[in-house]
């Protein structure tokens, strides 16, 4: 019996800190989309690709609001403990990095450097939606 009480208060916490990263990762994404909003050629740059130089920021922008969006979604997922929702658009999210890792490699004045900060975004969403999807909810008991 203590060991199932043992288990289950490791699964609260693996469960809670689980959420608490994907709150952080949504709180950097809502940070990522404001910065292609309104500082667009300093967030291209940090993206892993050069700039336009010719003023067009439709990218910049189109970037920046759906980053805007899925971090404020991931944010308001975790504050309201909706831990399987959170799971699912975490690991189908995984997507969005993959084809931003694809398209800065890409590019021929890229390296593996800096595709960095994707294949990160790519082990985040992918391990914790894993996690959120496969353990069970605690019971209100403890």
């Amino acid at each position: 019996m203590e060991i199932c009480i043992i288990i289950q208060k490791q699964n609260v916490m693996i469960q809670k800190i689980t959420v608490t990263i994907a709150f952080l990762t949504g709180l950097g994404m809502i940070f990522i989309g404001a910065r292609f909003l309104l500082a667009p050629e300093t967030a291209t740059a940090g993206y892993g690709i050069h700039f336009n130089a010719n003023g067009d920021y439709s990218f910049d922008y189109i970037k920046g609001i759906r980053d805007l969006f899925s971090g404020l979604l991931i944010c308001i997922l975790a504050l309201s403990k909706q831990t399987k929702a959170l799971g699912t658009t975490l690991t189908l999210g995984t997507m969005i990095p993959v084809v931003d890792m694809l398209i800065v490699l890409s590019k021929p004045y890229n390296s593996i450097a800096q595709a960095i900060p994707h294949i990160s975004a790519i082990i985040v969403c992918a391990v914790a939606g894993t996690i959120l999807l496969t353990h069970k909810t605690p019971s209100k008991a403890l």
